[in-house]
């Protein structure tokens, strides 16, 4: 209905030359070194074959999917003459930026791209899913994915394909060529090796682990001079056992699972000939995480500027080593190949906040950081020269590398060809679909030697929290996708049966709110609403929610109420801002009444931007002076106590507070910020 707020689920998504492809560690397998007069034999007899007039081999497809390649970031080091190889691509092939749509989290968003369906088409919603018999979560899998994924249609159709780390690819399918799953580093992690019982096969065939096992890096093997390309540390930070909450640990884990991912693919490709190679790196996701705040950051002090000076460079060097990626898959190209590069999604780097609570482990990049576009770049056989792709998301891959490969795209696709950066015509959709009856969700047993690995990894990074104990995440996700689709009562009766079983779940009570209200069943909306707020108080899209409602029974005055409670906990919440804006002219949840609440909130404007820096002593001064003016600003006080927070003095930050709260006794942000302060003084005590 026009002029009304949206509702909103709740807790989802909560030009230079080319370089020297080998700079650096020189890319030089023994194995490749082995198969190269093979090679090149080969690339002969095919020639001879050729103008014997036998039919020619279809083009071949390079895929390289960079997780979290930031476009902004990307272009900024380009016009720097940064990274050369990403400046070919865009010279001398077709460029654009690729859309994502929520949720963004890897699993979902590359399963996608692989696939060309949708979320709700193709299963796999969240990081995890799957419950072991002892009712842990565990990754997703292969077999949580309900449809077929473009190497399974090249398979069938006679291509040979090999995929190498891509997401949920464990365990390995039977394909017509190779998989290399994304566990495979996992069982590589520790010096022991690959570990594991009869769930642990990593690769299709089996056998094919013992072939790329001199490939494979531990995070052991980068050493304190390797690394220091990355960051400037002691050589003691390398004497740490292994551990993903590390920074040290995690980068070096990054790298070395690039580096092994990169050189599994430039053998798989040269070695066994491929039609299609699909690669995947996180490296450059999970570096963007751990120090992503720091990329270009000015004028940082106190513990901000000391983790400049060790880590301010990790970004821009993990960028600069996707550009050399790229140099050496292009190294290896003929001229029948073609190379798409993409990303799922990108970041906002170089962010500095105020609050805590928008960030992971004080000031490291949460997914709230994601931005949702990717990029995209096309290059070689029957690519378009500088040619710009326009408006592409990720449910147009799967199409475009079928008609690469000159394979019918099905009628059941909903993404297109993207011809506008192609020599080629979009082909007939002859093909109704490509999915097969027998195919069905499954849940599959752990894999012992990977699981505990991937979901430590994966709360490093803050994608896994104790919510994710509560109801599965991924069927939630999947619910809200529908929702935002419009199909209403397909989402209200996933989260049914979700709450059936989770009946007390905040999250859950809210969006089947929304499901309802969306279906004009305003009076019936309010009851799980209630109990949603009165299990979690601090609920912003229960509030958003429950105003929408207010707002359709004619009720303007208590919709204005929960709008300005919903913008009060969350100012940058847009839905219920926009309606704020609408309904009262003005988004602003306590102004100033007078001259010295004025002053005293430019003061608190201006810790802020010193709190940002690490400026930490001088924010407080500011904020000092600013509560002398206004002692009952609860918005100085609650800017008190984000500093304070940030600074480690948990005891300001709880007298900060405690104060806020004898004016606002009902305050939910204040209450559950104390809670936080608990949670990490008993952090500190263990």
């Amino acid at each position: 209905m026009p002029g009304w707020a949206s509702w909103v689920p709740d807790g989802c998504y909560a030009a230079a030359a080319l370089c020297d492809p080998y700079a650096g560690r020189r890319y030089n397998p023994p194995m490749i070194q082995r198969r190269l007069v093979g090679v090149v034999v080969a690339a002969t007899v095919a020639m001879t074959l050729g103008s014997c007039g036998a039919t020619p081999r279809p083009n071949r497809v390079i895929v390289l999917g960079l997780d979290g390649l930031d476009p902004q970031a990307l272009d900024l080091m380009m016009s720097e003459g940064l990274m050369p190889n990403f400046a070919r691509l865009r010279q001398e092939g077709a460029y654009g930026k690729l859309r994502a749509a929520d949720p963004m989290l890897s699993p979902v968003l590359w399963t996608t791209i692989a696939t060309g369906k949708d979320p709700s088409h193709h299963g796999i919603g969240h990081f995890v899913a799957a419950e072991s018999e002892k009712g842990d979560k565990l990754p997703v899998t292969s077999t949580m994915r309900r449809v077929e994924a473009v190497w399974n249609i090249a398979s069938d159709a006679g291509r040979r394909v090999a995929t190498v780390g891509w997401w949920a690819t464990w365990p390995p399918e039977a394909v017509n060529g190779l998989v290399v799953s994304d566990h495979t580093c996992y069982h590589f992690l520790l010096d022991h090796g690959e570990t594991g019982g009869p769930q642990s096969e990593v690769t299709y065939p089996a056998e094919l682990v013992d072939e790329i096992r001199p490939l494979i890096r531990r995070p052991d093997d980068i050493s304190h001079v390797e690394a220091g390309r990355y960051v400037d540390v002691p050589p003691g930070f390398f004497e740490r056992n292994f551990d993903f909450a590390d920074d040290v640990s995690h980068l070096r884990w990054a790298v070395a699972t690039a580096d092994s991912y990169r050189d599994i693919g430039l053998e798989l490709w040269n070695g066994r000939q491929p039609d299609l190679l699909m690669v995947y790196i996180e490296g450059t996701d999970s570096i963007s995480h751990l120090f992503g705040h720091l990329f270009r950051a000015r004028d940082l002090v106190g513990e901000l500027a000391t983790q400049q000076r060790r880590y301010g460079t990790a970004v821009e060097e993990i960028y600069r080593y996707a550009d050399e990626l790229v140099g050496h898959y292009l190294a290896v190209m003929d001229r029948d190949t073609t190379l798409l590069v993409m990303s799922d999604h990108g970041f906002k780097l170089g962010e500095l906040h105020d609050d805590p609570s928008r960030t992971r482990d004080l000031r490291r990049i949460s997914e709230l950081s994601h931005r949702d576009l990717g990029i995209l770049y096309m290059y070689g056989e029957d690519v378009k020269r500088h040619a710009r792709i326009d408006r592409a998301t990720q449910l147009d891959i799967t199409p475009t590398i079928l008609a690469l490969l000159d394979l019918d795209v099905a009628r059941d696709m909903p993404g297109r060809v993207l011809v506008e950066g192609l020599e080629i015509t979009a082909p007939e959709r002859s093909v109704g679909s490509y999915e097969k009856e027998g195919r069905r969700m499954e849940v599959t047993p752990g894999d012992a030697a990977a699981d505990d690995r991937i979901m430590s990894h994966l709360r490093s990074l803050g994608y896994l929290d104790d919510d994710d104990t509560l109801s599965p995440r991924g069927e939630h996700n999947l619910a809200a996708i529908h929702f935002t689709a419009g199909r209403h009562r397909e989402a209200a009766e996933i989260y049914e049966r979700l709450l059936r079983s989770d009946p007390e779940n905040p999250s859950l009570l809210a969006s089947y709110a929304g499901c309802l209200g969306a279906m004009g069943r305003y009076e019936e909306a309010l009851e799980p609403l209630g109990k949603s707020l009165e299990l979690k108080p601090l609920n912003i899209e229960a509030y958003h929610n429950r105003a929408v409602i207010h707002e359709r029974l004619g009720d303007r005055e208590a919709a204005i109420a929960d709008y300005r409670t919903a913008v009060s906990y969350r100012p940058d919440y847009q839905p219920s801002v926009e309606a704020l804006l609408r309904l009262t002219g003005s988004a602003e949840v306590r102004p100033p009444r007078t001259s010295a609440e004025e002053e005293a909130a430019k003061l608190a404007d201006s810790a802020r931007n010193a709190a940002v820096r690490g400026a930490y002593a001088e924010a407080m001064g500011l904020l000092e002076q600013a509560e002398e003016l206004a002692p009952d600003s609860v918005v100085v006080l609650q800017f008190k106590a984000n500093v304070a927070y940030l600074a480690g003095d948990l005891d300001a930050a709880q007298k900060a507070l405690e104060k806020a709260l004898e004016i606002e006794p009902d305050n939910a942000l204040f209450k559950n910020n104390l809670e936080q302060i608990d949670a990490r003084r008993a952090g500190f005590d263990r």
